[in-house]
């Protein structure tokens, strides 16, 4: 069963639709589902769709030749191979489907070119020539995102400004992920969530009908199944210097977050070279760089600035728990990893996925019109503030913090604050003091709405203050729930 990506879809049926020429680009990393998202659209509607290979440029053309030749075109009367491939793109024109958009997806379109560089040439001044005004819709598909993003749509690229639509697509969101485990806990869904993020591929290997412990050791931690390799086989497909990478990737994955601590942890004593690594795990979509929601350009412009993460959390999941591990799991020791390692610290684990979880939540919210205003920029808020210590002199002191969730409507004027904590007790009034103590240095700036997200509901005294000051209060099924509906 096809889950989610209604976007997605919604995009290209629009397009698929609309007058003359369409030449679509949809890119994304490796496993976010772009092919089976394209093969759920041509449902339906005739098609042709050609999934390029590894292989000569000879190989390519003959084996694109033998798909066009199958749709019945007149050319099949005289020939079993197109010369070249101006004439192999020309021959769309010719697809007998009627009234029908002549629609045809190329799928990892880059192997194509990489045969072949004089691919993208050929196809722009087909494009300009004779198929931009003709009912036909070609779909350029690929995972190579450098590729696509530098070779292909860059300024004095054959394909720059040709394009009638490119999307590029992501992970799928909390809401689509849990439908492929639809019966488990708003717990458990957040929790096997913070396990295998928003990849279908990833998805797909979880049985709904068995706990989150017992995929966990059976689909992920089990010597022999797909994703005790995946990591290393994607790694292995598009880097170079994988130990490396291994060892970034592990730093960033157990809480060095900036440049100088990843490079320490990996021992490259270049920060330079550490910055290379991760600008190519940037691209790959598995690392992203991140700044303080209020940061202007000329901060994210300095390349020492900004905090890293990693975006998938199955890569998270693997090398805070499987890669560092490894020995034990190649041993076969499969429950004494899960029982004395990952269990005992599972759920705080999910606490940072949780966070993700609410920011969602707040996006379905504006889109409902349900928050106080509309912002327009979202995210972590860092900076430094006041925070209580029973320790210190005066009971406070000045340290470095963070704000989970802060947005900001456009003007600046007004703020929405939201603290995210994912455990097993109540949200607790101190941690709500501590919230307001971090907005010191923003007071004077906006007004302010408060939004307190907790798995366990929160304390007494939360409550009634809640209560007198409109502070809004979401329990993890309203959270969890909110975004299925309908």
């Amino acid at each position: 069963m096809f889950i989610g990506r209604e976007a997605e879809l919604k995009f290209l049926n629009d397009k698929y639709e609309d007058n003359g020429g369409q030449l679509i680009v949809l890119y994304g990393r490796r496993r976010v589902g772009k092919t089976e998202t394209l093969r759920e659209f041509c449902k339906g509607k005739p098609h042709v769709f050609f999934s390029c290979t590894q292989t000569t440029d000879r190989a390519q053309l003959q084996r694109f030749s033998k798909q066009l030749l199958k749709e019945n075109i007149p050319a099949r009367n005289y020939v079993t191979e197109f010369a070249d491939w101006e004439k192999a793109f020309r021959a769309v024109l010719d697809l007998p489907y009627g009234d029908e958009k002549k629609l045809i997806i190329i799928d990892e379109f880059p192997y194509m070119c990489k045969s072949n560089k004089s691919i993208p040439s050929i196809l722009q001044n087909l494009w300009d020539a004779e198929l931009r005004d003709a009912n036909v819709m070609i779909v350029l598909c690929g995972s190579a995102m450098s590729f696509i993003e530098k070779e292909l749509l860059a300024e004095k690229n054959p394909l720059y400004g040709r394009a009638t639509g490119i999307y590029k697509m992501k992970e799928m969101g909390f809401y689509d992920a849990v439908k492929f485990f639809p019966d488990y806990s708003e717990r458990d869904k957040v929790i096997a969530y913070s396990v295998l993020g928003g990849i279908p591929h990833y998805l797909r290997q979880w049985n709904p009908k068995l706990s989150v412990a017992e995929n966990i050791k059976r689909n992920i931690l089990t010597k022999g199944c797909i994703l005790y390799s995946e990591v290393d086989f994607l790694l292995h497909q598009e880097l170079r210097e994988t130990p490396i990478y291994n060892s970034i990737i592990e730093a960033v994955a157990l809480g060095n977050t900036t440049l100088n601590n990843i490079s320490q942890k990996s021992l490259i004593e270049d920060t330079s070279k550490t910055s290379v690594y991760l600008k190519n795990l940037i691209e790959l979509g598995i690392v992203e760089r991140e700044f303080s929601v209020d940061a202007k350009v000329k901060e994210q412009a300095n390349g020492n600035r900004g905090t890293y993460r990693l975006t998938d959390n199955f890569f998270r999941f693997w090398y805070a728990f499987g890669f560092a591990n490894f020995s034990q799991l190649e041993d076969g020791d499969v429950e004494g990893v899960y029982e004395y390692i990952v269990e005992p610290a599972l759920h705080q684990f999910a606490s940072f996925a949780f966070e993700d979880v609410c920011r969602e939540f707040v996006r379905e919210m504006q889109k409902r019109n349900e928050l106080p205003f509309r912002y327009t920029k979202m995210g972590r808020w860092k900076g430094k503030t006041t925070v209580r210590d029973t320790k210190a002199d005066r009971g406070y002191r000045i340290a470095e913090t963070e704000i989970d969730l802060l947005c900001i409507d456009r003007t600046g004027d007004e703020y929405l604050v939201g603290e995210c904590k994912f455990k097993k007790e109540p949200f607790e009034y101190g941690e709500y003091l501590n919230t307001l103590m971090k907005l010191s240095p923003l007071k004077e700036k906006a007004k302010f709405h408060y939004a307190l997200f907790s798995e366990n509901g929160f304390d007494e005294k939360i409550e009634a203050d809640a209560a007198e000051n409109g502070t809004s209060l979401y329990s993890l099924e309203q959270i969890v729930n909110y975004g299925l509906k309908g």
